[in-house]
């Protein structure tokens, strides 16, 4: 699964949601100096790096650190490609047009079931409401969609939040018609009056309720209900974690100087998101209600066993299960070989 969405452009547009193996002490300085936080020289080249990314508020901060070039004193130029299927990103990834890609948890799970070598080297964000089961106003509760149509994007965080919440109220996908439509169509097959239940996220969501007047549809359910079970990731494959220690500290710090940036000038980051996703910067302070972007200081927390979603030992043994039953992986990875807390960890210590 995934926050899927083709690839379109190597900027935002606002209608698009084997590593040289070293040896020896050569390795072994070049991690050292990647991990107390080593930043070359002014004078060294910058270096291009593309990640792979969908319109998607938690990710704001990128935006963010993108437009304002908050990568350039780490050395980097950083590119955002924009994919409209998510789908599309792993095998960008594994075939190095992507240095590293934002993608959902579940979307790694997935990949390392299919025994593709990705890892989490940074948590971003968790939907906290930005993704929603939207439905007419006659629909009150879950269970009323049973033998309804329900549009939604398949293998997406979608298609995973629709899963949970029929599980958690006794049904299953076997129980509604399910109808295939990406993120950005559901409003418009809802607003035609062609299925009375859909599945999406932010912009989405939003463009959904305001239409009759706000007096149409309803949020039936949310992530809000499931906090920690759709959760953003930055990804690199291994190949690249090898290779590129430096790069990776480097697009961290540049995320974390855009998140900043957010909560120090959250007027002119609104303005530069809003123009990032073609939405205005008052929708943007809206839809940043739905979405955690999770600080430095506690993203250790993640990588470690806790009681709850918001770790990612809790939420991936549910996004598994989830996975299994749908017939999607025949066998669950473990916690470990999906994350990678290295530079989180040497960040974290400073």
């Amino acid at each position: 699964m995934s926050r899927e969405r083709t690839q379109v452009t190597s900027s935002a547009s606002p209608n698009k949601r084997s590593s040289l193996r070293l040896c020896g002490a050569i390795l072994a300085t070049g991690v050292a100096l990647a991990m107390s936080g080593f930043s070359a020289p002014a004078s060294a080249a910058v270096t291009s790096v593309k990640i792979g990314t969908v319109i998607w508020i938690g990710y704001g901060p990128f935006y963010v650190a993108e437009s304002l070039d908050l990568f350039k004193k780490y050395n980097l130029k950083v590119s955002l490609q924009v994919f409209s299927d998510p789908a599309l990103i792993p095998p960008a990834l594994e075939s190095s047009a992507l240095d590293g890609a934002m993608l959902t948890y579940d979307q790694v799970i997935g990949q390392v079931a299919a025994g593709k070598g990705m890892k989490v080297v940074m948590p971003i964000d968790y939907s906290n409401g930005g993704d929603a089961i939207v439905a007419s106003k006659s629909i009150t509760k879950v269970s009323d969609i049973k033998g309804k149509t329900v549009g939604y994007n398949p293998l997406s965080p979608s298609d995973f939040l629709l899963a949970y919440a029929l599980k958690t109220h006794g049904l299953t996908d076997k129980d509604i018609q399910s109808v295939s439509l990406t993120p950005e169509s559901v409003p418009a097959a809802m607003a035609s009056g062609q299925m009375p239940v859909g599945v999406t996220y932010e912009p989405s969501v939003s463009q959904i309720l305001s239409q009759g007047g706000g007096k149409q549809f309803r949020v039936l359910y949310s992530s809000k209900q499931a906090p920690g079970l759709i959760a953003d990731v930055l990804v690199y494959d291994d190949k690249a974690i090898k290779a590129k220690p430096e790069q990776i500290q480097g697009v961290i710090k540049g995320y974390l100087d855009g998140l900043a940036y957010m909560k120090a000038k959250p007027n002119e980051a609104a303005a530069i998101i809003g123009k990032f996703m073609g939405i205005s910067a008052a929708d943007v302070k809206e839809q940043l209600n739905g979405v955690y972007n999770i600080p430095l200081a506690e993203m250790p927390k993640a990588f470690a066993p806790g009681k709850d979603t918001t770790s990612y030992y809790v939420s991936g043994a549910v996004i598994a299960d989830l996975l299994k039953a749908k017939g999607q992986i025949t066998q669950t990875p473990t916690t470990e070989s999906t994350i990678d807390a290295q530079f989180v960890k040497a960040l974290s210590r400073k």
